[in-house]
């Protein structure tokens, strides 16, 4: 062993490089975990549509990722989290730049100090980092995909991609401001500590989502032959519950970083447990959810008289609506807690899904029950089951949730989350309302009846996902079509 002590000693500044380094893989790990939920996503929607829309719905999942990212990397991460900022809304680092440095070096001239100026990476601030864009831009992703469940199969192609674009570039960004930095409105609360508690997205993320999916599938209307004149429900299923339970495993596994990720540092004393703690909440949620889904929906058809089913979907929906409620408090309550709001979301799950039903409103994922009904449970039930809850602002000292602390703050504190879904609801209902709106009244929402009955793959994208020329013998290129020509080996 060596006696010289700079052998074995960091220096205050390695010790810092390093924390740094760490807590940037860590965001990155868990964002290409959470980025992968799209998949999730893809095949959850593939096997809950008809085969002929297949190839529509995932091409939506594809752009999610796709245009969120340049929206996010343009204005989307500036409106969120840019400094200086108001109230309301962040204005800087548009398209990845910090503007303070950037008038500093006077980039803006063109002179042979550009070049030099990028390999030094400036724009990368402590108060930018790459992977902090990264890891947010994919909870963007995830909040615009849960609209395209809930408006499936006849929906226009150029409609999604606007409301793409607005959802990542405008609408969700403005409400992480709000919730997720110092300064947002909700964040800041009134001074005295009064804050909006919502760790990982029951309301950012899930409620903003969710409300955006009802109010399409409201203005969209349902889909051709679900309802009839009195009311009743016909069932329009999915063509492979295969995929669609593949999709859901792969969600349940993402959520684990969606959730444990959220914690944003790894370095930190008690990161680590705050961490393993926010995903064991995370599956106990989940679980809990899935299984009251699940008796609940084969109960009440047992007592209606009806068929009754242990239904899969069911059951995966409710395990997600569960893990959907965790999001806001899993870092900071007991697992007795998570299994009691995990029952309540399973509850919510199965309400919004008879309630979607009875006001005649078509979600085929039932992307509204699991996301509204799922993050409007854990806003609202996460003051109440904190252990350390909020602080005071002149102490620091933690007065605890309702159940645990008791302290008016706590009181206040529930009041002011759902102040905060209740704004959130209004400010992604009134610009989704206008957004889908508009294009409702320029024709341009729903495909046309031809189109929606024989399937959004061939006529809009010409890419069935299953032609039937492939699972054809033979068949002459000029029979293109021609199932009668087909000689197909059973």
């Amino acid at each position: 062993m060596s006696n010289n002590s700079s052998d074995t000693i960091f220096t205050i500044s390695e010790l810092k490089n390093l924390e740094s380094n760490l807590d940037q893989f860590f965001l990155v790990i868990c964002g290409i975990f959470i980025l992968f939920m799209q998949t999730g996503f893809a095949f959850l929607e593939a096997g809950s549509v008809r085969s002929k829309n297949t190839t529509n719905i995932i091409m939506k999942n594809v752009l999610d990722l796709f245009i969120g990212a340049i929206m996010y990397f343009a204005v989307g991460y500036s409106f969120a989290y840019g400094q200086p900022g108001n109230r309301f809304i962040g204005h800087n680092y548009f398209f990845a730049t910090n503007k303070d440095e950037v008038m500093k070096t006077k980039i803006l001239t063109l002179n042979p100090q550009i070049f030099s100026f990028l390999l030094t990476n400036k724009i990368n601030t402590q108060n930018f980092t790459y992977a902090s864009w990264f890891f947010q831009y994919v909870f963007a992703a995830t909040a615009s995909t849960i609209v395209s469940g809930a408006m499936a199969e006849r929906t226009e192609f150029t409609t999604y991609m606007v409301y793409c674009t607005f959802l990542t570039g405008f609408v969700y960004p403005v409400i992480v401001h709000w919730c997720w930095t110092d300064v947002g409105w909700l964040q800041y609360g009134t001074g005295t500590g009064l804050k909006y508690i919502d760790y990982a997205g029951s309301g950012v993320v899930h409620l903003t989502g969710g409300t955006a999916a009802f109010v399409g599938a409201i203005i969209l209307g349902p889909r051709i032959g679900r309802f009839n004149n009195d009311g009743t429900v016909n069932d329009l299923p999915g063509h492979t519950v295969t995929v669609a339970a593949l999709g859901g495993f792969i969600l349940f596994v993402g959520f684990m970083a969606f959730n444990g990720g959220s914690q944003l540092t790894i370095s930190n004393p008690g990161d680590g447990a705050i961490v393993a703690l926010s995903i064991m909440n995370t599956v106990l949620g989940g679980a809990s959810g899935a299984i009251v889904a699940m008796l609940v929906y084969k109960t009440t058809d047992a007592i209606r008289g009806e068929d009754h089913y242990w239904s899969l979907l069911i059951t995966i929906n409710g395990g997600l609506t569960g893990m959907v409620s965790m999001c806001a408090g899993c870092n900071d309550m007991l697992p007795w807690a998570a299994v009691v709001i995990g029952t309540v979301a399973g509850l919510a799950f199965m309400t919004w899904h008879h309630i979607m039903l009875k006001l005649r409103i078509d979600d085929p994922l039932d992307a509204v029950a699991v996301h509204l009904g799922g993050g409007l449970t854990g806003v609202l039930l996460a003051p109440i089951f904190v252990v350390k809850g909020l602080q005071l602002a002149e102490t620091k000292e933690y007065v605890g949730g309702i159940i645990y602390g008791k302290h008016w703050l706590a009181f206040q504190g529930f009041g002011w989350n759902l102040l905060g879904a209740v704004a959130i609801i209004i400010w992604t209902g009134v610009i989704s309302i206008l957004l889908f709106g508009s294009m409702s009244l320029l024709g341009v929402l729903r495909v046309s009846e031809e189109v929606e009955l024989k399937g959004l793959d061939k006529l809009k994208h010409g890419e069935p996902a299953y032609p039937i020329e492939s699972y054809c013998d033979g068949v002459p290129p000029w029979s293109k079509g021609k199932v009668k020509q087909c000689n197909i080996k059973v």
